[in-house]
């Protein structure tokens, strides 16, 4: 074989192998994507009912209940607007309260019932995800226009 055939081979190679590599990434990036949604957001079917996703905002006073089993939590999550019912098996953050910042990450039940594998909380009284802070701030701003059109 003549070594223009073989650079031509080579590089031929190189180029499948690019191309492979490049297409493992991205799925794996598709894969492993999880989007943040607010209760409103969800409310408004705009999540996905067969994908993970997150929803941030607050944890409804009162709302939060244990079962007998000592490992399954409920708990609403609001955005001052809308609230959505969560469901949740496991240990929750020392820093879990009520009326307190929280982000979940699961998969939203046909029931409307939100099935969390994760639950994050803020960790200091100054802090709360960019995503849940933005989301409080919309549902605030678009509940004090509904208010001001009512008046």
């Amino acid at each position: 074989m003549k070594a223009r055939y073989k650079r031509l081979a080579m590089v031929a190679a190189a180029l499948a192998l690019l191309a492979l590599a490049t297409g493992l990434v991205l799925n794996a990036f598709r894969t492993n994507l999880v989007f943040f949604f607010t209760p409103s957001q969800v409310a408004a079917q705009e999540a996905p009912l067969d994908k993970a996703f997150r929803i941030g905002g607050l944890v409804e006073e009162g709302s939060l209940r244990r079962e007998p089993d000592g490992l399954t939590v409920r708990f609403n999550v609001t955005d001052t607007a809308k609230t959505i019912p969560v469901v949740y098996r496991g240990i929750l953050p020392d820093l879990f309260r009520e009326g307190k910042g929280v982000v979940t990450q699961g998969r939203l039940r046909e029931d409307g019932v939100f099935v969390a594998t994760e639950v994050l909380a803020k960790h200091d009284e100054n802090y709360m995800p960019p995503e849940a802070a933005h989301a409080l701030e919309q549902a605030s701003k678009a509940q004090r226009t509904v208010v001001e059109g009512a008046q």
